[in-house]
C-alpha cells in the first residue's frame, strides 16, 4: 500500500528518526568512543587521574575484575543504587583506557548460583540487610594473584579510583616488592648480649615489613645500590653515614628508585636498642641523624641538633607531666585533606622529632604532609626528654611552621657534582675519549620520589604499639596512626610509580554551600531574637516559681496588678516572637523558591533555547546556501 498522506508520511518519518536515534546510540555504546566525553566539572571529578592512566597504558598481562552486585534484589539501599551506576561508570572506563587489557566481568550473586560461589571464593561474603545477603564489592585478578575490595562504600567514594588502581597494580606487578632497609639501629633483632639473656626480637615494624614485602638489609656502608632490583630505599635513622653512601644513596635516586628517610635529633630508640648497652660502657647508635649532602643538594635542611616544641601539640603524659617536644599531631597539622597518605589519619605521635626546613633552589617541588604550627621552636633535647617542667616558661615559639613529614617529587641533578667522594677526577685526556658513558649519574632520566620523616621514635615498639605476650606468643596493635603513615606512604611507593603523590578524586556529592549560607544568615537573624526571648521566658518562670512557693507556704496569695501586667506583656511579647519568627522563615523558604525557580529556568528553558537557536542559524545558513544556488 502506497503512504500519500503527508501527516502518515511525517509519522513514519519521526518514527524512523527516533529508531536510528535509539539504535545508533546504543551502537555507539559498545565502542570505546562510546564511554569517552568532555568533562566540564570543576576538578574533573568524572576524569581519571594521568596515574590511573599510565598504569593501564602498561598493562602487558590481561586483568579481570569480577563486579558483584546484587541488582536483582528490592532490598539494595537507594543510596548504594546510585553509587552502583557511578561504579558501572567508572569500571566501564577503566576497560576502554586499558587497550582491551583489563576485562570486567558482572555477576548478580544470587542464593544458590555459581555466581554465589565465586564470590565466596573470592573472599566476598556480601553484607546482611533485611535477611538478605547483599553484595557489592570487587576482585581484581591477574594470573594467580588476586586483589579484594569486599565492599564498596558509597561513603569512601572519594578513595574508589585510588584503591582500584592500587589493586590493578599490585595483581599486575609479578613479583613481590622489594624493599631495601638501611639502619644504623638493629630492627631485625639478634642473638642475646649476655649468656642466659632473652634474644633481641625484632621491632615490630620490620616484621610487619616483612609481611607485605620482601625486605634487604642493606649495610651502612654499602658503596651500591641497584635501583632496578630496590623498589623502595627505607633510610631508617641512618646515624653516622658517611658521604660514600651518601653517593650511593644519591645515583639509586637518579637511576629511578624511591627514597623514604626516617631522620631523628634525638632518638630514644637508639640509646635503648641502638646496638649496644650505654649504661654499660659498650656504646649505642648515636642519637642523631641526618643526610648533610643530601639533604643540601634536595633543597631540604633538617635540625638534628635540637628537637621541636610545639604548644599546639604538646601531650600531657603520666604523672601530669607536659610534652613539649613529644607532639601528637591530629588532623590540624595536616594541611591535605585530599592525601591519600593523610586522609584517613586521626592522629600521628613524633617523639622528640627534629624538623625540616625548605630551602627550595634545587628544582624539585615540595609537598608539606604533615607540619607544625608557627608556635613551634627548638628547645634543648635533654631538658625535653626529662619533660623539665622549666621549659613551658623559657620555651620561646620561632614563628615559623616546620615540615615534619614532607614529599620532594621532580628531576633531581646529584649532590655531588664533582663526583663521588674521595675518587680521582678525570684526567683531560680521559675526558675526549669518544662518547662513553660517564660513571656518575648527574641528573635523573626520570621524575623521582623522596619522602622525609623527621621522628624514627614514632615507629618503635614502645612508642607505637601495645605489646603482649601469651604464651610465647607476641601480640601488637597499634595505639596511634603512626605505623599507618608509614605503611600508607609504601602502599604508594611500591604499588605504583604512578601512584606517588596520588589524591583522592573529589566527591561527586556536593552540598549545596548557597543555600546552607541562606540557612546561616537566617539563624544569625533569628537567633538573637531566640535567645532573648527564651532569657525573658526563664525569668518569668522563675517569677512564677516563687510566688507558687510562698502561696505553699501561707495563706491565699494573690497576684499584684502589676504582678499580672508583666505576665501579661510576657505572654504577648511571647506571640510577638513566635510571629517574627514564623514571618522569618517563610522568606527563607521564598528565598529557596525563588533559587529553585531560577535553577529550573536554567535547566528547562535556557539550554533548550540555546540549542534551538543554534539549530535556527543552522537553518537559516542552509537556506542562504540553498538560495545561492
Amino acid at each position: 500500500m502506497k503512504i500519500t498522506h503527508p501527516v502518515t508520511r511525517s509519522a513514519f518519518g519521526v518514527a524512523a528518526l527516533v529508531a536510528i536515534a535509539v539504535l545508533a546510540n546504543w551502537l555507539v555504546s559498545l565502542t570505546p568512543l562510546g564511554n569517552r566525553g568532555a568533562d566540564f566539572t570543576e576538578k574533573q571529578i568524572h576524569t581519571l587521574s594521568d596515574g590511573t592512566r599510565a598504569i593501564l597504558g602498561e598493562l602487558d598481562t590481561p586483568v579481570v575484575i569480577r563486579y558483584y552486585a546484587s541488582r536483582s534484589s528490592d532490598y539494595m539501599p537507594e543510596e548504594i543504587k546510585l553509587h552502583m551506576r557511578r561504579v558501572d561508570d567508572l569500571l566501564k572506563e577503566y576497560a576502554s583506557l586499558s587497550d582491551g587489557k583489563l576485562r570486567i566481568e558482572n555477576l548478580d550473586p544470587q542464593p544458590d548460583t555459581d555466581a554465589e560461589d565465586s564470590a565466596n571464593l573470592d573472599g566476598i561474603s556480601g553484607q546482611r540487610m533485611d535477611d538478605q545477603n547483599l553484595y557489592f564489592g570487587l576482585a581484581v585478578s591477574c594470573l594467580d594473584k588476586t586483589s579484594v575490595i569486599p565492599f564498596i562504600d558509597p561513603r569512601d567514594e572519594t578513595m574508589l579510583e585510588y584503591h582500584l588502581s592500587k589493586a590493578v597494580a599490585e595483581v599486575s606487578t609479578p613479583v613481590k616488592p622489594r624493599i631495601g632497609i638501611m639502619s644504623a639501629l638493629d630492627l631485625k633483632g639478634g642473638p642475646a648480649m649476655m649468656p642466659g639473656q632473652p634474644p633481641k626480637t625484632p621491632w615490630v615494624i620490620y616484621q610487619q615489613l616483612k609481611q607485605s614485602f620482601e625486605l634487604e638489609d642493606i649495610p651502612m656502608e654499602a658503596k651500591e645500590i641497584d635501583a632496578s632490583s630496590i623498589k623502595v630505599l627505607l633510610l631508617f635513622h641512618p646515624a653516622g653515614i658517611t658521604p660514600e653512601t651518601e653517593f650511593a644513596i644519591d645515583q639509586y635516586l637518579l637511576n629511578g628508585g624511591t627514597v623514604v628517610a626516617c631522620l631523628d635529633a634525638f632518638s630514644v630508640a637508639a640509646q635503648m636498642t641502638g646496638g649496644g648497652n650505654p649504661m654499660m660502657g659498650m656504646g649505642g647508635a648515636p642519637t642523631t641523624s641526618t643526610l648533610p649532602t643530601l639533604l643540601k643538594g634536595w633543597g631540604a635542611s633538617f635540625e638534628s641538633g635540637k628537637v621541636l616544641a610545639d604548644p599546639a601539640f604538646a601531650t600531657r603524659l603520666a604523672g601530669d607531666r607536659m610534652g613539649m617536644a613529644v607532639l601528637t599531631l591530629n588532623r590540624d597539622a595536616m594541611p591535605q585533606d585530599d592525601n591519600v597518605v593523610t586522609k584517613d589519619l586521626e592522629s600521628v605521635t613524633f617523639f622528640l622529632p627534629g624538623a625540616f626546613t625548605i630551602t627550595g633552589g634545587a628544582g624539585v617541588a615540595a609537598n608539606s604532609l604533615i607540619k607544625s604550627t608557627t608556635g613551634a621552636g627548638f628547645v634543648d633535647a635533654m631538658l625535653a626528654s626529662q619533660l623539665d617542667p622549666s621549659l613551658t616558661t623559657t620555651f620561646r615559639p620561632s614563628g615559623t611552621a616546620y615540615d615534619l613529614v614532607t614529599h620532594l617529587s621532580g628531576t633531581f641533578k646529584t649532590a655531588f657534582p664533582d663526583g663521588k667522594p674521595g675518587a680521582e677526577a678525570p684526567k683531560e685526556n680521559d675526558e675526549k675519549k669518544g662518547d662513553e658513558k660517564p660513571a656518575w649519574l648527574k641528573e635523573g632520566a626520570n621524575p623521582g620520589n623522596v619522602f622525609l620523616i623527621a621522628d624514627v621514635d614514632a615507629f618503635y615498639d614502645r612508642f607505637a604499639y601495645n605489646v603482649q605476650q601469651f604464651g610465647g606468643m607476641q601480640m601488637a596493635s597499634p595505639v596511634n596512626g603512626n605505623s599507618s603513615l608509614l605503611f600508607n606512604l609504601l602502599d604508594q611507593a611500591v604499588g605504583s610509580k604512578h601512584l606517588i603523590g596520588s589524591r583522592s578524586r573529589s566527591a561527586i556529592r556536593r552540598p549545596f554551600t548557597v543555600v546552607q549560607t541562606m540557612e546561616a544568615e537566617f539563624n544569625k537573624q533569628v537567633g538573637t531574637k531566640i535567645e532573648e526571648f527564651q532569657e525573658k521566658q526563664k525569668a518569668a518562670q522563675e517569677k512564677l516559681n516563687e510566688l507558687q512557693s510562698q502561696k505553699s507556704r501561707g495563706s491565699e496569695l494573690y497576684l499584684s496588678p502589676e504582678q499580672e501586667a508583666e505576665i501579661q506583656k510576657l505572654r504577648k511579647e511571647q506571640v510577638e516572637y513566635a510571629k517574627l519568627i514564623r514571618e522569618q522563615e517563610k522568606d527563607l523558604r521564598r528565598q529557596k523558591d525563588k533559587l529553585a525557580g531560577r535553577i529550573t529556568l536554567l535547566n528547562t528553558a535556557i539550554m533548550p533555547s540555546i540549542v534551538i537557536l543554534i539549530g535556527f542559524g543552522l537553518f537559516i545558513q542552509r537556506r542562504r546556501s540553498t538560495r545561492a544556488r
